[in-house]
């Protein structure tokens, strides 16, 4: 639906404003470069305690999937 015309081919509604382009692909740099030092503290930004815990959780899960293993010789027993 258009607008309500105003006299002679003026509309009500007006002009838009006047976008300076340069400050506008600052802006959206900016928020693409903080978009993106989002995603890398979130991937990259733990702790050294975080990072040891999981080390130790990984490796006590190692020993207990290597202490379930069944050796060579529980194989030929079966066959």
């Amino acid at each position: 639906m258009d607008p309500p015309l105003l006299g002679c081919c003026a509309y009500a509604a007006g002009m838009g404003d006047i976008v300076n382009l340069k400050q506008v692909k600052k802006r959206q740099a900016r928020e693409r470069a903080s978009a993106e030092a989002a995603a890398n503290r979130a991937k990259h930004g733990r702790t050294a305690a975080e990072k040891a815990n999981d080390r130790r959780a990984e490796a006590r899960r190692q020993a207990l999937l290597d202490g379930a293993q069944r050796g060579p010789e529980a194989c030929q027993d079966e066959g």
